[in-house]
């Protein structure tokens, strides 16, 4: 897996224009979160911020992947969304 399959990807996540459920949308953003930054690095936000809170909760959870795992799961989980976008 490449760093151009990755941006591929990034950009391909823009066009879907199926609806994608939010809990794709967390998984998707927490594996781009850990190919791009790593572990998660920043206090939990608080509970109130319910949105907040959910996507450090998707990140924190890849805890300790490498960012070459992550950057593997991202693009499949973008190409199994191509495939099943219904827009």
């Amino acid at each position: 897996m490449c760093q151009v399959e990755f941006e591929m990807a990034c950009a391909a996540i823009k066009q879907l224009k199926g609806p994608v459920s939010d809990q794709e949308k967390l998984l998707v953003y927490s594996f781009y979160k850990q190919a791009t930054q790593g572990d998660c690095n920043i206090p939990a936000p608080p509970t109130t911020d319910v949105k907040a809170k959910a996507k450090w909760e998707a990140w924190n959870q890849n805890k300790g992947m490498s960012k070459m795992d992550a950057i593997r799961i991202y693009v499949a989980k973008v190409e199994e969304l191509k495939k099943n976008d219904t827009g």
